[in-house]
């Protein structure tokens, strides 16, 4: 019998995500990218992982301005696209989040909404330890969040996107701390159905998963402008933290 996938697994690895998403501004990333490495002061020499990749855009950014970056990602497909920018100082990998790292690095990046997905505390716990006994004694995690309490507040429970001739039909709910978006694909004639499923997460919950893992926040921001995190207003929940000592 065939393993039924989860919806990470199916949805990740379509092409429908990546044209339903190609409108990301990759201005606003590289804005982001250069705010951060500037905060954190991260040099040339120092070895930087982007956990749950994509298609890499943050780690060929990173790259091109110099830094020695491995991308990872459990989309086959997305891996093989990010592999076509991959050089002596850029390498990509597929690699579920869940699974330890085979190497320490300095610099750990998830961004872009890519944790929570999964449907247990334990599982998620597991990605969060991924990123913790993958960083060097000194190395520096960063989380890219969705500000959840900002977002359930202005949730838009229905709306209609047509890309490149393709119509994207979008329901959103949240239902036990777990917001949801069933999409609906009409190409050609034909209906693909697919779901998002992303745990709504908030500052206390991440403080509480870092304790349980001896993990130290240091910061935190509300904007890929570095501006300091508001709970009301904020779009997104930006962590920086380290292991203790």
């Amino acid at each position: 019998m065939t393993k039924q996938q989860n919806w990470f697994q199916s949805w990740f690895d379509t092409p429908y995500y990546h044209i339903l998403y190609k409108q990301r501004n990759n201005t606003e990333a590289e804005i982001f990218i250069r705010n951060l490495v500037t905060h954190l002061e991260i040099n040339k020499n120092q070895s930087i992982l982007d956990l749950a990749c994509g298609k890499g855009r943050h780690s060929i950014f990173l790259n091109s301005l110099g830094y020695k970056v491995k991308g990872v990602d459990l989309s086959s497909q997305s891996i093989l696209e990010a592999s076509k920018y991959a050089n002596d100082r850029l390498e990509f990998e597929i690699h579920d989040m869940r699974t330890p790292l085979h190497a320490k690095y300095d610099l750990i990046l998830n961004l872009f909404t890519s944790f929570g997905y999964f449907d247990s505390l334990e599982q998620n716990l597991s990605a969060l330890n991924t990123i913790k006994s993958g960083l060097s004694n000194q190395g520096i995690g960063v989380i890219d969040f969705m500000n959840s309490p900002y977002i359930i507040e202005h949730l838009v429970p229905h709306n209609t996107i047509e890309i490149d001739g393709i119509h994207f039909e979008l329901k959103r709910s949240i239902s036990d701390g777990v917001i949801t978006k069933k999409i609906t694909v009409t190409d050609k004639g034909l209906s693909h159905n697919y779901i998002e499923r992303v745990r709504a997460f908030d500052k206390a919950d991440f403080t509480s998963m870092f304790s349980k893992l001896n993990l130290n926040l240091i910061d935190s921001f509300g904007s890929y402008d570095l501006d300091p995190y508001d709970v009301e207003s904020s779009k997104r929940l930006i962590l920086i933290f380290k292991k203790n000592a």
